[in-house]
């Protein structure tokens, strides 16, 4: 009888080992993760303006950003021409009011286009954040 005893309860003492292991794994991650955030984060943490203190990468953004706004303001310029030249060729008014639709939505995200970037480097500036103290994203 002794023998049926044993495997019945080595196979409990076995799942109750599992379980605390598996319970004791989440907690070891989250230990590790918060040893890691206290000692490996702080170096990057301590790093002002990265940005900034790099050679040419404010006049890339400058320039990136400068180049992508003109590119808006062609790309209006062309889907405005498109839709008037289809315009005209339209017959019925449900297609006219979809291509005057189409022009207000090209309107309203050049002009999103166009006033983002002044508006990041004011708004940037006021609440100091560091890409706009040394990055100026307006396309003039």
């Amino acid at each position: 009888m002794s023998q049926d005893n044993t495997p019945s309860e080595t196979a409990s003492n076995r799942a109750e080992s599992q379980s605390s292991a598996t319970s004791r794994i989440p907690q070891q991650a989250a230990l590790i993760v918060v040893f890691l955030s206290l000692f490996a984060v702080e170096p990057a943490a301590a790093q002002t303006n990265a940005v900034c203190s790099a050679d040419n990468l404010p006049s890339m953004i400058e320039g990136f950003f400068q180049l992508t706004t003109a590119l808006g303001i062609v790309g209006l310029a062309v889907v405005w021409q498109a839709d008037s030249l289809i315009e005209m060729f339209t017959i019925t008014p449900e297609q006219k009011k979809g291509l005057k639709r189409h022009k207000r939505s090209a309107m309203k995200s050049a002009v999103v286009l166009v006033a983002l970037g002044p508006l990041y480097t004011v708004a940037g500036s006021m609440m100091n954040l560091p890409l706009a103290q040394c990055v100026d994203l307006a396309p003039w």
